[in-house]
């Protein structure tokens, strides 16, 4: 069955094209008239997505990271190469629980852009929770580790994919730009950060749009400051390693968090700064993006 949206060869049976993830709903029987003059919208907007999406990637050939958009969301992600290095407090100035430093290896994984926006969270579950309700571009917000899961449980129904959080392993190499020794996402230097990280000094006391600012090594925004991002594991101390794709914990009281926000200072926006918190604790610091599996 040729996808209608990017043309790519799919199985008869298929339900969703592998490749641009497009739903083939107006294709199964029984389905209204109204329903099929809805499909024949969406296929419509799906398309325009695809050629906007294929217009870029067109345009990102030559940059040092693969990138891709899936067609049913919107959401870009890029590919991040696996690798080893150093995790936690590489410049000796970080908190207690950034220690020890040890040595990590990770696979191949995809890692979200941005933040996940509101007009993103929207698209999924219906609805805004967030505190700044300023446009569809900016990040999501007061939304619970608990709340999180059900999006990518949600996500997941939509696409046909297994989107996930990032483990909290991933999430570091991915801000230190595949594991390098930097202090921030995209920096060492104090004084360079506001040009990579929205926090307090020039935040204005909210959250700003995702995207705005430079971007790290990776090609990832807002990896420093904006909004805390979620990440899947349970918060505990270090263990001294070496460790190959950890997970953390299996049990805890305790999710972790990663990032800083716009509210917290330089310090606390540090690429190797942790927190945890109650999975069912909201706060309009709080925001995620999601991975997945290479």
């Amino acid at each position: 069955m040729n996808c209608p949206v990017c043309c790519y060869e799919n199985a008869e049976d298929s339900q969703f094209c592998e490749q641009c993830s497009w739903y083939f709903r107006m294709y199964i029987t029984g389905i209204s008239e109204e329903e099929q003059k809805s499909e024949k919208q969406r296929l419509l907007k799906a398309r325009e997505i695809w050629e906007y999406n294929k217009n870029l990637r067109e345009a990102d050939k030559g940059l040092p990271f693969e990138a891709y958009t899936d067609s049913a969301t919107g959401m870009e992600f890029i590919l991040i190469k696996g690798g080893t290095f150093q995790m936690g407090d590489t410049f000796g100035d970080g908190y207690y629980d950034e220690k020890p430093v040890h040595q990590v290896t990770l696979s191949d994984f995809y890692l979200g852009k941005y933040p996940v926006t509101q007009g993103q969270w929207k698209a999924v579950m219906g609805n805004n929770p967030s505190r700044f309700n300023k446009g569809d571009n900016y990040p999501v917000e007061q939304v619970s580790w608990e709340d999180v899961q059900k999006f990518i449980k949600q996500l997941n129904r939509n696409t046909g994919k297994k989107y996930r959080l990032p483990t909290e392993a991933e999430w570091e190499y991915a801000a230190r730009s595949g594991g390098k020794k930097e202090a921030w996402a995209g920096t060492s230097s104090e004084s360079e950060l506001g040009a990579y990280a929205w926090y307090s000094a020039n935040s204005v006391g909210q959250t700003q749009p995702v995207g705005q600012k430079k971007p790290n090594g990776l090609g990832l925004y807002d990896m420093s400051g904006n909004v805390w991002e979620w990440c899947q594991d349970w918060y505990a101390g270090y263990l001294k390693g070496p460790l190959t794709n950890p997970t953390g914990p299996s049990s805890g009281q305790h999710r972790v968090l990663r990032g800083g926000s716009w509210y917290f200072n330089a310090g606390d926006v540090r690429a190797a700064n942790r927190y945890g918190d109650s999975p069912g604790f909201r706060d309009l610091n709080i925001g995620f993006r999601v991975a997945r599996d290479y």
